[in-house]
């Protein structure tokens, strides 16, 4: 049996940067302390959610990759023996910012990052105003423990992201996440629809593709949102392993058997039925009648 121990970090954010490497740190122990090989913390965690508005001072949250996070980070997985996904504010050059996210495995070694490929721009989530859309494509990332694919918050709506990171070999998807409620919002259908949405394109994934997809978002007040937490870890048919609360922070490590991979996907054959001779039309950005 390939048995991996996942940890999902959800917590609260505060004005201070240090204060939230510090805090993150600590969980990290927290999760490794309870069998966590693989630990993945929310998106963006070194900070508030900056994107609520558009100010060119949170441009000086950026910072590079590999840098003051990483260099943080490294030691600590290689002294506790853990694979550690981090989101970040990523500062590639004067003027050119991404949302990306670092992979560090076991021995402390960076192994790469990701950028995110969809960038939202709605009320409360500007991230059009500070992130340039990712350059690298999606990726998977061989540590120690496992062949993960790491996605960010947005991408989550969309199935040709999960899909191509499956193809790609991931055993675990992870989606580090910030997502929340508009406080302005009253009326208690929309809001559970909102959730609910959110949750459910995140289980279809794992369904779709039969793999484990593991959705780590921040929770507390910040501005005019709150975040709504609900981590959750969902196996390859979309069942609920775990899920956390809408308002607390967590440190959760759940077991999961990846030969069980094997089982989902010959009993509910998705990939050799797929027809990829008509898929064509799928990269068009409307399919226009005339």
């Amino acid at each position: 049996m390939k048995n991996v121990k996942v940890g999902v970090v959800q917590m609260t954010c505060s004005a201070s940067v240090d204060n939230n490497r510090q805090k993150a740190v600590e969980k990290i122990r927290e999760a490794a302390a309870q069998g966590a090989q693989i630990v993945c913390l929310q998106e963006l965690f070194t900070s508030l959610y900056f994107c609520d508005v558009e100010d060119h001072e949170n441009f000086k949250l950026g910072e590079s990759i590999p840098g003051p996070t990483t260099d943080l980070l490294r030691p600590l997985a290689q002294e506790l023996g853990v694979v550690i996904i981090a989101s970040l504010f990523e500062k590639r050059a004067q003027g050119l910012y991404h949302n990306t996210t670092a992979v560090i495995d076991a021995d402390g070694s960076y192994l790469g990052k990701y950028r995110k490929m969809h960038i939202p721009d709605d009320p409360g989530y500007y991230e059009k105003f500070y992130f340039t859309p990712g350059d690298l494509g999606y990726k998977i990332f061989e540590t120690r423990f496992a062949r993960i694919g790491v996605l960010i918050c947005w991408d989550q709506w969309y199935p040709e992201a999960a899909r191509i990171t499956s193809l790609m070999g991931a055993e675990i998807l992870f989606y580090p996440t910030a997502i929340g409620w508009d406080l302005d919002e009253k009326d208690p259908v929309i809001n559970r629809e909102q959730h609910d949405a959110w949750e459910t394109i995140q289980r279809s994934h794992a369904v779709a593709n039969g793999l484990y997809v593991v959705s780590v978002n921040r929770v507390g007040t910040e501005a005019n949102q709150q975040f709504w937490g609900g981590s959750f870890i969902a196996n390859p048919h979309g069942r609920l392993l775990y899920k956390a609360s809408h308002d607390r922070e967590e440190v959760h490590v759940e077991e999961i058997d990846l030969d069980k991979t094997e089982y989902y996907r010959t009993t509910w054959p998705y990939l050799r039925d797929r027809r990829i001779d008509s898929y064509a039309p799928i990269t068009k950005r409307f399919i226009d009648s005339d």
